[in-house]
C-alpha cells in the first residue's frame, strides 16, 4: 500500500494496489446509472443500481460529479438520435468526475485528478468506466458543474465560432436558441472576440440577454426574418440553427454576401417518426446545394465527432477544452446553470430539459 497524502483537488486517501488494479480507498463501487429502456416519456427512464467491474487495461474509473442534459438524450429517448445505441443503454453526453481507479498500463498518478470526458453515453452515472485516453484535464480550482457545460456544449459553440464559421472582430451573428446550452456560451465566446450578436429565445429571457450584451429577438415572431433584418439590414455573417426544417432556409436567406450558416442539430424531426437517417440526408443535400450557388455563402453542418478516431480528434479536443477552461477561470466566461438535480430526479431534470423555459443547461449531480 502506497501513501497518498494529498493530490491536485485536495483529496487524501491511500492507493491501493489489488490485481493491477489501484485505486482509491476501496476496490468495488456500486454505481447508480439512469437507463433508459426504450422509447419512453420521462416518467419511464428508470434508475438503478449495480457493481461497477474494475477497470480494464488502459480504463479508468470515475466517480462522477457532473454530467449534463443536452439534444442528444432527448433525441435518444424518442429514437431519433443517428447512431445512437440500442436501448436498453445508460444516457449522458458528456462528464466530469475524480478518478478513483486505474487499469493495467494506466498512469497511477491520474488517482485522485478531477477530469472531464465527451462520453455520448454512460454520463448519467455515480460512478463510470472511461478510456484513460479520452481524459481531459479539469484545473483543481474549477467547480466541477461549470466545467461541465464547457464539454459538449463549450467545445460545440468554441469549434463552430471559430473553425466553421471563422468570425472576425465587427462581424455580426444570429444564434438561434441563446438562452439554451449551446446558446449562452456561443454568445459568450462571440461577444469576448468583438462581434455583434443577435439572439432568439423567448420574452422571459430577453432582459438576461441584454444584460449580456445579445440583442433579443422573439423566437416565435411572425415574422422573425424581418425583425432580424431591422437590426442587420445588410444581413448576418453567421447563422447558428440547431432547428432545422424551414429554419435552416430562412437562415441561409438571412446571410449577407460571404456569410455562413452553421446547422448542428435537426429539433424540428424530433416530432417525426421512422428512420433519423432520411431527414439527415436531405439535410446535407440541402447544404450541398447551397454550397455550389454563386453568391458567396456557405453552409455547414457542424459535428462533434468529425474525426473520431484519428491522431489530431482528441488532441484538438484538449486544446478547445484547455482554452474554454482558461476564460473560466479567468472569469471571460460565466457558465449559466439552469437547475441540478441528483439521479433520482430525473424525470423532473428531463421534463425541464425539454421545455425550452431553462436558462441555461441543467445538470445531473450524481
Amino acid at each position: 500500500m502506497e501513501s497518498l497524502t494529498k493530490n491536485g483537488n485536495g483529496i487524501k486517501g491511500n492507493i491501493i494496489n489489488h490485481q493491477n488494479v489501484q485505486v482509491l480507498e476501496q476496490t468495488s463501487f456500486n454505481t447508480t446509472e439512469v437507463i433508459m429502456p426504450g422509447i419512453v416519456e420521462p416518467e419511464g427512464l428508470l434508475v438503478k443500481t449495480r457493481v461497477l467491474n474494475n477497470p480494464a487495461a488502459g480504463q479508468v474509473s470515475v466517480k462522477v460529479e457532473a454530467s449534463g442534459i443536452c439534444f442528444a438524450e432527448q433525441s435518444m429517448r424518442r429514437g431519433r438520435y443517428y447512431e445512437q445505441p440500442k436501448f436498453p443503454f445508460v444516457p449522458g453526453y458528456d462528464l466530469v468526475g475524480t478518478v478513483v481507479a486505474t487499469g493495467p498500463g494506466v498512469d497511477p498518478t491520474l488517482l485522485g485528478k478531477r477530469v472531464a470526458a465527451l462520453t455520448k453515453t454512460g454520463g448519467w452515472a455515480s460512478y463510470a468506466l472511461l478510456s484513460a485516453s479520452d481524459l481531459l484535464p479539469v484545473p483543481g480550482d474549477i467547480d466541477p458543474l461549470e466545467a461541465e457545460t464547457l464539454i459538449v456544449n463549450g467545445i460545440t459553440a468554441w469549434q463552430m465560432l471559430h473553425s466553421k464559421a471563422r468570425i472576425k472582430r465587427g462581424q455580426t451573428i444570429l444564434v438561434h436558441g441563446a438562452n439554451g446550452g449551446v446558446g449562452t456560451i456561443l454568445t459568450q465566446l462571440a461577444l469576448y472576440a468583438g462581434v455583434r450578436v443577435i439572439g432568439t429565445a423567448s420574452p422571459r429571457h430577453h432582459e438576461a440577454l441584454r444584460a449580456q450584451g445579445v440583442q433579443p429577438v422573439d423566437y416565435n415572431d411572425t415574422d422573425l426574418a424581418g425583425s432580424v433584418l431591422k437590426l442587420a439590414p445588410g444581413g448576418v455573417d453567421a447563422v447558428f440553427d440547431h432547428l432545422g426544417g424551414a429554419s435552416f432556409a430562412r437562415s441561409f436567406g438571412l446571410l449577407a454576401k460571404g456569410g455562413v450558416l452553421v446547422c448542428y442539430a435537426i429539433a424540428s424531426a424530433l416530432k417525426d417518426t421512422g428512420n433519423i437517417f432520411i431527414p439527415f440526408l436531405r439535410v446535407l443535400v440541402q447544404l450541398g446545394w447551397w454550397n455550389i450557388l454563386p453568391n458567396g455563402r456557405k453552409a455547414y453542418f457542424y459535428n462533434i465527432w468529425e474525426g473520431k478516431g484519428s491522431e489530431t480528434f482528441q488532441g484538438q479536443l484538449r486544446e478547445t477544452f484547455g482554452q474554454l477552461t482558461t476564460l473560466l477561470a479567468s472569469g471571460v466566461l460565466k457558465p449559466q446553470i439552469a437547475a441540478r438535480f441528483p439521479l433520482a430526479q430525473i424525470t423532473a431534470a428531463m421534463k425541464l430539459a425539454e421545455s425550452r423555459t431553462a436558462y441555461g443547461k441543467v445538470v445531473l449531480v450524481p
